[in-house]
């Protein structure tokens, strides 16, 4: 029994050893204990093209679109187009209710006409002045002379005297008269100017030669008009010739977009042909839509969105092809479509580039110190975030944080362009995306899962 024990002894002894000694080597040859690698998705650094855009949507609108409103009240009695026509400035479009403004026109004659008759009659009153007075400056010169000849007493002289002055005031008064009538009759012509022009605007004519893009009213209707504001909208004349899309763009955007910048244009009504249209940027808002000059207006405008309106005109050439005369289709285009735009604002070729989710950004703490200005006292130093852009490149089965420096993105294409940091041919870590955004550290163990494995040679 005894040598039995000690038998066990040693051979669970020896076990316990052999153990013991694989475990040291496993360890030392990285079998045991080692982290498994994280699976990551990798892509190469390539040379391309890249092309760096603004998207936004808006709608279609003519370049040119006249709103016509009646400077006049009343009735509509005749309405001589309607929606869709063609018409030429200076055409007739419709008629309103004339009769109350006939009226006011021949009350305005008949006042023309009254303060001529009494600008006569002042007149003629002129004339009977003067020849009063010449009849009294003779009658005061004769009784004059008696007088200084003792012939005639005093009073008789300073009677004359008197009525020379009478007569001189009177003709100033008729001439007075005379030239408050001449007013009369321009006030009273301004008048009638007035309402033979009230009279005119019965009568609505087209500012504009275009197409009648929308009609709001309807024969017999009463519509408003003021000529010291707009009044009711009887149409709308647009020269659907040449349009434009009207887009609305972010104000972390608009920095991008110029003058003259080459545009895609997506109907939304042409999307099933798979049919795009250029255009071209003609107008870009200086002032954020729906700013205004108000404390009130400054403090909603931190709450909302700022965006900045830029028209962009459709190119004729692009939509020459839906042109059909033979069967009506001149306009393919109609106020008030969709579209979605994509604003080229800058293009390179031939440079590097990778997938954007390869980028991500990482904090530095920077120590930075600063003098007390009241005192020239050096302060703490304190700690500062800066943040950088990086990327993590696969080498020999590790990560590596390198940092880049970006340039222009390509949103279509989902890649962006790298000026410095790394070379053609190098492998980048792209995805997953919490590993690239949080997780990868430098010197971390990953591993392509989409590398496929060696294949064992088989043994003849």
């Amino acid at each position: 029994m005894k040598k039995k024990s000690k038998k066990l002894y040693w051979v669970i002894g020896g076990l316990a050893l052999a153990i013991l000694l694989l475990l040291i080597i496993g360890k030392k040859a990285g079998w045991i204990g080692q982290e498994k690698p994280t699976e990551v998705e990798v892509t190469k650094v390539v040379a391309g093209n890249l092309t760096q855009s603004v998207s936004a949507s808006g709608k279609i609108q003519p370049e040119v679109e006249v709103k016509i409103s009646p400077d006049v009240p009343g009735e509509i009695i005749a309405l001589y187009i309607k929606e869709g026509d063609s018409v030429q400035k200076g055409q007739l479009l419709l008629k309103i209710q004339p009769e109350n403004y006939v009226s006011v026109v021949e009350r305005s004659r008949a006042g023309v006409n009254q303060s001529k008759a009494s600008a006569e009659q002042a007149k003629a009153a002129i004339s009977r002045a003067e020849s009063q007075l010449v009849r009294l400056e003779a009658e005061f010169k004769r009784q004059q002379k008696l007088y200084e000849e003792k012939v005639v007493s005093l009073a008789d002289f300073q009677m004359a005297e008197a009525n020379l002055l009478t007569a001189r005031q009177d003709l100033a008064s008729a001439k007075a008269s005379y030239e408050a009538a001449r007013f009369g009759i321009n006030s009273s012509e301004a008048a009638l100017k007035d309402a033979s022009e009230n009279l005119r605007k019965t009568n609505i004519y087209a500012p504009v030669s275009g197409i009648v893009s929308k009609l709001a009213v309807e024969l017999g209707e009463r519509v408003v008009g003021t000529s010291q504001m707009a009044g009711t909208e009887l149409l709308r004349i647009a020269n659907l010739n040449n349009m434009e899309v009207r887009v609305n763009v972010n104000e972390n955007d608009i920095i991008r977009v110029d003058l003259g910048d080459t545009v895609i244009v997506d109907v939304d009504a042409y999307t099933a042909q798979n049919k795009k249209f250029k255009g071209v940027v003609t107008r870009v808002a200086n002032t954020a839509i729906g700013s205004g000059g108000s404390l009130s207006a400054a403090s909603n405008s931190t709450e909302a969105v700022t965006e900045f309106e830029v028209r962009i005109k459709i190119l004729p050439e692009s939509y020459m092809d839906l042109i059909d005369h033979a069967r009506g289709r001149k306009y393919p285009f109609k106020p008030g479509m969709t579209a979605t735009v994509d604003i080229i604002t800058d293009k390179k070729n031939g440079i590097l580039m990778i997938p954007i989710s390869a980028v991500t950004t990482r904090t530095d703490k920077v120590e930075t110190k600063e003098n007390n200005e009241d005192s020239g006292e050096e302060k703490q130093p304190t700690k500062t975030e800066k943040p950088k852009e990086i990327v993590f490149v696969l080498e020999n089965g590790v990560a590596k944080k390198r940092e880049v420096v970006t340039g222009i993105t390509d949103i279509s294409t989902g890649n962006i362009e790298i000026v410095s940091g790394l070379k053609a041919g190098e492998t980048v870590i792209t995805g997953p995306f919490i590993e690239v955004s949080k997780r990868l550290e430098d010197g971390k163990a990953v591993t392509d899962k989409n590398a496929k494995p060696a294949k064992e040679t088989k043994k003849k």
